[in-house]
């Protein structure tokens, strides 16, 4: 059993390099809370004093002047900061990004400056990233666990600039299920990128939003298909 201390020192502690950034809303809340009635719950730190768990906890109780009950497990790391908040809300891609991105990774970082460029979801972000035509649960493991890793960034940076050319004629060209679409779209042979523009060029109205791939897919098909002779027709779904 790991023995809990208390103390009123709170200089001891620091924060751990990469943990999410504070949530101000949370800390009033909290702060607030503890006003009413203080539950010391023990945060928990490493040997070197950082905090794993209960930075919220930590910061509420030093403004207020309360003691710190705390737990040390030597040992612990950013990455099990990210598994004790498995389960709650607070964790989410955004938050692994930009604990990741304080510790300098530079799949992280240009992950971040890709997102950023280009506006599409974790989900497409990654997708794009990791050349895969589906990608689903922006927190993937290798995503939280600090081991992401970018598959073709020339690729990804090519792929992404050929889906913006399509928001000259259809603002839901950020949309997953479009993107997606697209990505199955470029791995096609029959597929030109340059004549399904010109196509769309007059018959934007035609391309509506969709929920699935494969409505996205007829739709394009039709478009791409237009005064097209029969012989030349093709399938993309």
């Amino acid at each position: 059993m790991n023995q809990v201390y208390t103390t009123n020192d709170y200089s001891k502690f620091k924060f751990i390099d990469g943990n999410r950034t504070i949530n101000k809303l949370h800390l009033n809340r909290l702060k607030k809370s503890m006003e009413e009635k203080y539950i010391d719950v023990p945060i928990i730190i490493n040997e070197h004093k950082e905090i794993i768990d209960g930075q919220h906890r930590f910061l509420s109780a030093w403004d207020l002047g309360l003691p710190i009950k705390y737990i040390q497990i030597d040992g612990l790391k950013l990455q099990d900061v990210h598994r004790l908040n498995t389960n709650t809300k607070n964790w989410t891609a955004d938050s692994y990004l930009e604990g990741f991105c304080k510790l300098g990774l530079p799949d992280y970082l240009t992950y971040k400056d890709f997102k950023n460029k280009y506006g599409f979801g974790h989900n497409e972000t990654t997708a794009l990233l990791k050349n895969c035509k589906r990608f689903h649960g922006g927190g993937s493991n290798d995503f939280k666990d600090g081991t992401f890793k970018i598959v073709d960034y020339s690729l990804a940076i090519k792929n992404a600039e050929k889906i913006h050319m399509v928001s000259k004629y259809y603002d839901g060209f950020k949309r997953r299920a479009f993107v997606y679409c697209m990505l199955d779209l470029f791995e096609n042979p029959d597929y030109n990128h340059a004549e399904f523009l010109n196509k769309l060029s007059f018959q934007s109205v035609k391309l509506q939003d969709c929920t699935t791939v494969e409505q996205y897919l007829c739709l394009i098909e039709d478009i791409y298909n237009f005064k097209r002779n029969k012989q030349s027709k093709v399938r993309f779904y």
